[in-house]
C-alpha cells in the first residue's frame, strides 16, 4: 500500500531500485510517466483510444500456478484406483461431475466444478530433477514466461501503468511468511530480456511495500511535479508534442497517489470474499509435523495460498496480463527427513489448493471472466509409480499433472490418456511446448503479432513453432 510521508528521517534513503519502482522524477522531463512505461501506446490511430489494446494482443491473461517440488499426478488428477496397491492413490478418488473423470481424494471441491476445468494425462516435463521448469526453462531462454509478455504487450498498461508481469510469493500476503526459494532457478529471471521485463515481485524481502512507500514529503512531490509541468511547458515551445507527455505524466502520479496501486491491496476487498478464499483454517499449523525440515514451508502454503489466488485475480481485473503464483517447496513428497509422504504431504499441500482452485474457478465464473482468465496448474515434474519403502514418491519426468481452466477454452474434458501404471504417457506425449503454444496462443493473436512486429524475430519464432495442446 502506497504511503507518502509528511516527514523524512535524513537517515533514511532509496536504493536504486526501490527509487526506480517508485519513479523517479527526472529534472530533464523524461519523468515518473516514462518509468512506468505509460506511453508504450500512446499514439493515436484512427480515431482509436490510447488505452486500446493493438490487435495483436488478446483481452486476456494467465494464472500460472507452479505447484513447487512437483505434485504427484496420483494424489491429484490422475489417481488410477485401477492400479495395484502401492501405485494408485493413497488419498483415493473423487468422482467429478464429469463422467469418467476423477481426482485425488483430496480435491473434493474441485470435482463440483471439473465441468470448467481440462486435465492433461499425457504431459510430461521430461525432466525428473527439481528446477522451475516450465515457468522458466531453456525453452524460454531462462526467461519467466511472464517475461514473454511484458517483452511484447509493454511493460505497464498504458492506461494506469498495472505491471504486466508480476509474481506472488507468500510474503505478498503475509510478511511473516519465509522468503521465496531460489534454490532450483529464479522465478524472476528475464534472461537476455533485460531486467525491466522480469517480473514484477509482490511484497515481500523490500519489494512491494518498500517499493510503494515514496519517502517524499507530499509537498516536495507536489513541487517536483509541478516543476515537471513548467518544464514540458517551455519544451512544448521548441518540441512539437512535447506538451502531450503531460497527460502521460498525470497518468503516472495518478497510479502512485493511489489509482491502479488498490489492487495490490487486499484490504480493499470485500471481507467475505477474503474469508471465502481463506486457505488458513484449513491447515492447522500447530498439528503439522515438525520432524519434517520442510514444515515452515507447509505452514505458508496453507496459510497464504488462498490469498494469493484472491490477488492474483484482482492483478488480472486491474490489467496484468501474466501473474506467476507459487507457495514454497512443499510437493517433495519423498517422505525422508525434509519431506512428508503422500498421504499426509496431501493434507499440507492438497487440500489448500482444492478450496483456493475451486473458489478461484467459481469466482471468475461468477464475474464473467472465465473466458477472459486462463489458470494453468503444474510443476516441475510428476511421482513415481511405486510407492517408495516410507510412503513417499520419487522424481520422475515421464508424467507430470496439468490443469488449465478458462480462458476461452475448451473446458470439462480429459485430455490424453496415462499408461495403466500412470507413470509413461498412453497416448501421444504432450510437453513444455505445447503447454507454451496454448498459453501463446491465448494471450496473442499470432497473425496480427507478425503483422504488427511487435516480437523480436527469435521470439517470434519460437511462439509460431509452439503447437497448443490439441483440443483445447
Amino acid at each position: 500500500m502506497l504511503r507518502i510521508t509528511e516527514r523524512m528521517d535524513r537517515s533514511s534513503h532509496l536504493a536504486r531500485r526501490e527509487f526506480l519502482r517508485i519513479g523517479g522524477l527526472s529534472c530533464l522531463g523524461s519523468g515518473l510517466g516514462s518509468l512506468l512505461g505509460v506511453p508504450v501506446f500512446a499514439k493515436k490511430a484512427d480515431g482509436v483510444d490510447a488505452a486500446a489494446l493493438p490487435k495483436h494482443l488478446r483481452d486476456k491473461s494467465v494464472i500460472f500456478v507452479f505447484c513447487h517440488g512437483g505434485p504427484s499426478q496420483y494424489e491429484t488428477f490422475d489417481p488410477k484406483l485401477t492400479a495395484p496397491n502401492g501405485i494408485r492413490s493413497v488419498t483415493g478418488e473423487c468422482q467429478t461431475i464429469v463422467p469418467g473423470m476423477t481426482f485425488g481424494g483430496s480435491f473434493q471441491k474441485l470435482a463440483k466444478v471439473a465441468d470448467r476445468v481440462s486435465i492433461v494425462r499425457s504431459y510430461q516435463s521430461t525432466e525428473g530433477n527439481h528446477n522451475i521448469r516450465p515457468i522458466v526453462g531453456k525453452e524460454t531462454l531462462g526467461a519467466n514466461l511472464g517475461s514473454w509478455y511484458s517483452r511484447i504487450a509493454g511493460t505497464n498498461r498504458p492506461h494506469n501503468g498495472m505491471p504486466t508481469n508480476t509474481a506472488l510469493f507468500p510474503r505478498a500476503v503475509d510478511p511473516d511468511a519465509g522468503p521465496h526459494q531460489e534454490n532450483f532457478g529464479k522465478f524472476d529471471s528475464s534472461g537476455t530480456f533485460g531486467a525491466s521485463y522480469a517480473p514484477f515481485i509482490v511484497g515481500g524481502g523490500g519489494t512491494l511495500q518498500k517499493d510503494m512507500e515514496l519517502k517524499l514529503s507530499r509537498t516536495r512531490l507536489d513541487d517536483r511535479r509541478a516543476l515537471l509541468s513548467e518544464l514540458d511547458r517551455v519544451r512544448a515551445l521548441y518540441q512539437e508534442g512535447g506538451a502531450s507527455q503531460e497527460k502521460f505524466r498525470d497518468q503516472a502520479f495518478d497510479t502512485i497517489l493511489g489509482g491502479v496501486v488498490s489492487a495490490f491491496d487486499l484490504s480493499k476487498e470485500d471481507p467475505r470474499t477474503i474469508a471465502r478464499y481463506d486457505t488458513a483454517p484449513l491447515v492447522q499449523v500447530s498439528q503439522i509435523s515438525q520432524k519434517w525440515n520442510n514444515h515452515k514451508h507447509y505452514a505458508d502454503h496453507g496459510r497464504t495460498l488462498g490469498k494469493l489466488f484472491l490477488l492474483a485475480r484482482r492483478l488480472c481485473e486491474a490489467g496484468a496480463g501474466f501473474v506467476t503464483v507459487t507457495t514454497n517447496f512443499v510437493w517433495d513428497f519423498h517422505a525422508d527427513k525434509n519431506n512428508a509422504g503422500c498421504e499426509e504431504g496431501s493434507r499440507y499441500t492438497s487440500l489448500p489448493l482444492d478450496h483456493a482452485l475451486s473458489t478461484l474457478i467459481t469466482d471468475l465464473h461468477e464475474r464473467g471472466l472465465s473466458d477472459k482468465v486462463l489458470v494453468v496448474v503444474t510443476g516441475e515434474m510428476g511421482r513415481t509409480p511405486k510407492i517408495n519403502k516410507n510412503g513417499g514418491r520419487d522424481h520422475w519426468g515421464n508424467i507430470t499433472p496439468l490443469l488449465l481452466s478458462g480462458g476461452g477454452l475448451r473446458m470439462g474434458q480429459i485430455i490424453g490418456q496415462s499408461s495403466r501404471d500412470g507413470g509413461e504417457p498412453g497416448t501421444e506425449p504432450l510437453r513444455p511446448e505445447n503447454l507454451y503454444g496454448t498459453i501463446m496462443n491465448t494471450l496473442f493473436d499470432l497473425g496480427e503479432l507478425r503483422l504488427s512486429r511487435s516480437a523480436p524475430t527469435e521470439l517470434l519464432q519460437n511462439i509460431a513453432g509452439w503447437e497448443p495442446i490439441p483440443g483445447l
